[in-house]
C-alpha cells in the first residue's frame, strides 16, 4: 500500500501515452479493452479529442471474450474498420485486460497484418506504468517501422520528438515552434503534433532532432544510429508565467518537479539557486545531477519538501504537503493534473 495515492488523482498511464503519440498519425488505433480504458483516454488524458479527429476505437471486449482470449473477434472487428476507413497502418494498444490473460502481441500483429493487408504495430502497455513509458514505446515502434529510408538532408531542418499534450499541455505545434522563433530553422516539425505518419517516414531528412521529453530518447537514438542524425535534449517552451515568478529567485534552495527535460531546462535559468529536479516519470541518469531523484510515492515528496525554500511543481501536488511553509510556484503538468492552464496558487 506504500504507493497508494491518498491526496492526488492517478497519474496518466502508459496506454494513454501510447495513444497520445498515435493520435495524429493517421492510423487506426484499437485500445484492447472493454471500454473503460478508452473512456479514460478520451475523457481525461487526450485534450485533442474535442479539437481533432482520430480513428481511435475500443475493442469492446466482453467478459468471456477477455477470459477466453478471443483474438479472432478483435481481428475481425479491426478488418471491418479497415474496410470503412482508409488508413496507412493499424495499432493495437494494450491495457490490463490483455496483460492478465497474457496476450501474444507478436501473434496478434501478424494476424492483423494478414487480415487487413496493412502494417500493424502493437504496444504491450498494461495500464500499470506511467504515460511516458507508453510514449517511449510508441515513438520507438513508429520510427523503427516507418523511418527506414535514407533521404537527402534538408539544411536547417529540425524534428522535435516528445511534443505531446501530456508533456507540454499544447494541442497544436504553434507554441513550440514560436518558442524557437529566434533561431534560424528552415523547417520545424513536431512529430505527432500537427504532423502525421509522412513526417515520421521522412525523419532521415531532418538535419537535427530535439528531444523535449525522456520518452523520445529511444526513437532519437534509433535515428542517430541508423541515419547519423544528431540529437539534443531540451524544453524550449517553458511557460512565461513560471519564468516571471522565478526570475527574482536568488540564494534559495529550490525543488522543481516535472518531466525531466522540462525541469532541467528551468533549472538552467535559476543560476543563483541551489536547485534539484525530481519527477514521477522517467529519469535518465545521464541527464541528471547528483541531487536529482525520482518520486515513487507521496511520502517521498512529503519528506523532501521541508528541505526546500521553493517548490516549483503542479499545484495538485500541493495537496500532499498542505502545511508546506515555503514558496510554491505552479508549474502545470497535464499528466499529473489533466490541466495545463490554471490560475496561480
Amino acid at each position: 500500500m506504500k504507493k497508494l495515492l491518498r491526496h492526488m488523482s492517478p497519474l496518466a498511464p502508459d496506454d494513454s501515452g501510447a495513444c497520445g503519440v498515435l493520435y495524429e498519425m493517421g492510423g487506426i488505433t484499437v485500445i484492447c479493452d472493454a471500454g473503460g480504458c478508452a473512456g479514460n483516454v478520451c475523457g481525461f488524458d487526450e485534450p485533442r479529442w474535442h479539437e481533432k479527429k482520430s480513428a481511435l476505437f475500443s475493442a469492446g471486449l466482453r467478459d468471456m471474450d477477455a477470459i477466453l482470449g478471443r483474438d479472432d473477434m478483435l481481428i475481425d472487428k479491426l478488418a471491418k474498420i479497415c474496410r470503412q476507413i482508409d488508413a496507412p497502418f493499424t495499432a493495437i494498444v494494450g491495457t490490463p485486460v490483455p496483460a492478465i490473460i497474457a496476450t501474444d502481441y507478436h501473434a496478434l500483429q501478424k494476424a492483423a497484418e494478414r487480415k487487413t493487408g496493412l502494417p500493424c504495430i502493437t504496444m504491450e502497455t498494461d495500464g500499470t506504468k506511467l504515460y511516458d513509458f507508453g510514449e517511449s514505446l510508441a515513438y520507438e515502434r513508429l520510427f523503427r517501422r516507418f523511418a527506414a529510408e535514407k533521404l537527402p538532408v534538408i539544411p536547417g531542418s529540425l524534428g522535435i520528438i516528445g511534443a505531446t499534450p501530456l508533456n507540454t499541455g499544447f494541442t497544436n505545434a504553434d507554441p513550440v515552434i514560436r518558442s524557437l522563433g529566434t533561431q534560424e530553422y528552415a523547417k520545424i516539425t513536431c512529430f505527432g503534433l500537427d504532423s502525421g505518419l509522412d513526417a515520421v517516414s521522412r525523419a532521415s531528412e531532418y538535419a537535427e532532432i530535439m528531444v523535449i521529453s525522456p520518452s523520445g530518447l529511444k526513437a532519437a537514438q534509433y535515428l542517430h544510429e541508423t541515419f547519423g542524425t544528431p540529437f539534443s535534449v531540451g524544453y524550449p517552451c517553458l511557460p512565461e508565467a513560471v519564468l516571471r515568478k522565478t526570475e527574482s529567485l536568488s540564494g534559495k534552495r529550490v525543488l522543481i518537479v516535472h518531466q525531466q527535460f522540462a525541469a532541467n531546462t528551468l533549472r538552467q535559468t535559476l543560476k543563483h539557486c541551489d536547485t534539484d529536479c525530481a519527477t514521477w516519470f522517467l529519469l535518465d541518469r545521464s541527464f541528471a545531477e547528483p541531487g536529482d531523484f525520482r518520486i515513487t510515492d507521496e511520502e517521498m515528496l512529503a519528506e523532501a519538501a521541508p528541505h526546500y525554500d521553493v517548490i516549483i511543481a503542479d499545484r495538485v501536488l500541493h495537496r500532499i504537503v498542505p502545511h508546506y511553509s515555503g514558496l510554491w510556484i505552479d508549474f502545470p503538468h497535464d499528466a499529473v493534473s489533466g490541466s495545463a492552464e490554471r490560475g496561480t496558487l
